[in-house]
């Protein structure tokens, strides 16, 4: 009823004709239903992503349907890479992580990279709006809490502890912001990328409160007197939603780079992108409408899982073209 509602709402905007299109995508046989639609493109959009299979994925290919996905959880970005073969043979792109990381998030340092010789290190991290997002969401921010992160440090993997770590961050426009470590796609990405020896990201809300009880939370988990924390999201969401009216309204991603510019000298980039209005949530998306728009006017991606490969200090791919 509110896909059709939705659908309705958009006929009286005009343009061209919408339709919608209402199934169990996880289940055998989607595949089929959505060839027949004749589409070029997917964009999934249903997480929270920790966890989930590559059904959705597995049926675009079947049906000749490019897809890509607003998936930020590393161990999903990283094991699309298993439908790569498949997506060749059929013709069709598959491309995870079309979100704020590692997408965005990549695209601001490929802005400079041709500044820098040799990146060293990337600190870097978002920090949102009061404004509570959907409960999936909730949950799967939830899912590291107090679980084992993987980063880099001096070129070696060790170990930080999710949504530990609590910091102060100040962030220009926005005065200080409690921040703590979080997984994402970013610390596999930028290390194959940039070639960066330290890696690290971290993430908070306007809310130091929050900040706060989230922190609690991973501390009671690491310590083993909370074992499932998807239990606590929608304690954590209703209360957050109570509290959002205290919000500013302002989110940011903020991006610290270190390493030696093309004369050897050492170099720092610090950059922050700011959303206003509580428009935090729709960044996300830019990258997948950014990719719709481009298909709209021509473009095709290429075949198969398409990376984001390590670039030059010349924004090249050393040995590609």
């Amino acid at each position: 009823r509110k896909l059709a509602e939705k659908v309705a709402a958009l006929q009286t905007l005009g343009g061209r004709f919408c339709e919608s299109w209402c199934v169990d995508i996880m289940q055998d046989g989607a595949g089929s239903e959505l060839g027949e639609l004749a589409i070029d493109l997917l964009i999934h959009t249903a997480g929270p992503f920790q966890g989930q299979s590559y059904a959705v994925a597995r049926h675009c290919i079947e049906a000749g349907v490019n897809y890509c996905d607003l998936a930020d959880c590393r161990a999903f970005v990283a094991g699309i890479a298993t439908l790569d073969a498949r997506a060749r043979e059929a013709g069709v792109s598959v491309l995870s992580g079309c979100s704020s990381v590692p997408t965005l998030s990549a695209a601001i340092i490929d802005q400079h990279r041709q500044r820098f010789l040799r990146i060293d290190s990337i600190e870097h991290g978002i920090s949102s709006a009061a404004k509570m997002p959907g409960l999936s969401t909730v949950r799967g921010v939830l899912a590291n809490a107090g679980r084992p992160i993987r980063q880099l440090r001096n070129g070696k993997v060790h170990d930080v502890y999710g949504w530990m770590d609590l910091s102060l961050r100040r962030m220009p426009g926005m005065g200080t912001r409690l921040v703590a470590n979080v997984d994402v796609p970013d610390l596999d990405v930028f290390a194959a990328r940039y070639a960066a020896q330290n890696l690290s990201f971290k993430a908070g809300s306007a809310l130091k409160a929050g900040g706060i009880a989230t922190w609690l939370l991973a501390l009671a988990i690491r310590y083993g007197l909370v074992r499932d924390p998807a239990r606590w999201a929608e304690r954590l969401y209703r209360w957050g939603a109570h509290f959002e009216q205290w919000g500013d309204r302002k989110s940011a991603m903020y991006l610290d780079v270190d390493g030696v510019d093309l004369d050897g000298q050492p170099l720092h980039m610090r950059a922050q992108l700011t959303a206003l209005n509580d428009k935090g949530p729709e960044i996300p998306g830019s990258a997948a409408v950014a990719l719709s728009s481009k298909m709209a006017g021509g473009y095709r991606p290429p075949a198969g899982r398409s990376g984001l490969r390590r670039r030059n200090h010349r924004g090249r791919v050393p040995g590609g073209d």
